[in-house]
């Protein structure tokens, strides 16, 4: 996470926390809040044959946001929507640290909701972490994600709030508060994200989401075997060393194994029919690093650069021009959240 004090001037999150904590910032007059959408890559093991369910890795993106602002007012204001979560959050910061429920929180753009792009992390960090400076609070990411309820299983929103680029969570323990982050790499500035985005479908969420996860079959120790094995000696190496095609062999195979396993869940391996012909029609150009992001219906296919992001884009766009669904390129966010304190 990134703290700008008036134009622009960066200090780090511990210099600012420690300032709150010893009294020696004063409190702004108002704080703004710009958090990352992020891509959910897959899950590693949700069957938990080692103790630890879950485990999953992810990617922050560049210019796909949640901006939130604080300022004074006598009461609790809150404009733009979502309104109601905003105000669930505020009332649960409230009841754990005491903070008034006092300010105008304005959500001034916010990331589209059940698409597959973290939007319930980023608003719950962003408004949190905002609310919390703005009233002086010294809170962390991870204190106000817990209170928040973010983190059930995925830590791969909250890493993305703290740190951007690549990231790995090691899943959930029987003493795990959130996900804690295990692996954090920047990924190439070349490479680009093609993002297929179907308005007329949404992934679960919810009930519905915790139904599905009830009704599943437990995950298979040997696929989950794998794929651990996969990232650690191919994958993350892959994205040290800019290896393009030997990461996106590793992408392509956690994505068959978590959309071969959550089919029954979602209609089959993409929430999502449209997407599924656009993500299967760029397969058949030879691209390999491509799937969905958590529940979807976002699809996504990895790019080596931006020109080949651009044709792809141009070409999809000519191809599936009547189908209705949207196409945008965007890059890796190698760094997390801004907060300006005004």
């Amino acid at each position: 996470m990134n703290i700008g004090v008036s134009a622009g001037r960066r200090a780090s999150l511990d210099e600012v926390l420690h300032d709150l904590m010893i009294g020696r910032s004063m409190s702004p007059t108002a704080v703004q809040v710009r958090s990352p959408a992020r891509l959910h890559l897959g899950f590693l093991d949700p069957g938990a044959h080692l103790g630890r369910s879950f485990g999953s890795l992810g990617a922050t993106l560049d210019g796909i946001v949640t901006r939130v602002r604080i300022s004074e007012a006598g009461t609790l204001k809150i404009s733009g929507r979502p309104a109601e979560p905003v105000r669930a959050i505020l009332e649960r910061l409230h009841a754990a640290l005491g903070l008034p429920l006092r300010g105008h929180v304005e959500i001034r753009e916010s990331i589209r909701p059940h698409a597959g792009l973290g939007s319930g992390t980023q608003l719950a960090l962003a408004v949190g972490m905002a609310f919390c400076h703005f009233h002086g609070y010294p809170a962390t990411v991870r204190q106000v994600a817990g209170i928040t309820g973010r983190g059930r299983r995925s830590g791969i929103g909250i890493a993305a709030f703290e740190k951007g680029g690549f990231l790995v969570d090691g899943g959930r323990g029987s003493e795990t508060s959130t996900p804690p982050l295990i692996a954090h790499l920047p990924m190439p500035a070349s490479w680009r994200w093609l993002l297929i985005q179907d308005a007329e479908a949404e992934g679960l969420s919810g009930s519905r989401e915790r139904a599905a996860f009830e009704r599943l079959p437990r995950f298979p120790r040997a696929v989950a075997a794998d794929l651990c094995y996969r990232l650690m000696i191919q994958g993350l190496p892959a994205l040290a060393e800019g290896d393009y095609a030997a990461f996106c062999e590793v992408l392509a195979a956690i994505q068959q194994a978590n959309g071969e396993y959550f089919a029954p869940a979602q209609g089959g391996r993409y929430s999502s029919h449209r997407v599924a012909e656009a993500l299967t029609w760029l397969q058949r150009r030879g691209w390999v690093g491509l799937g969905q992001s958590s529940w979807g219906p976002t699809g996504f296919c990895l790019l080596p650069d931006p020109e080949a992001a651009e044709r792809e884009l141009d070409a999809l766009g000519s191809a599936f021009a009547a189908t209705g669904l949207r196409f945008q390129v965007v890059a890796t966010r190698n760094r997390g959240a801004d907060l300006f304190r005004e």
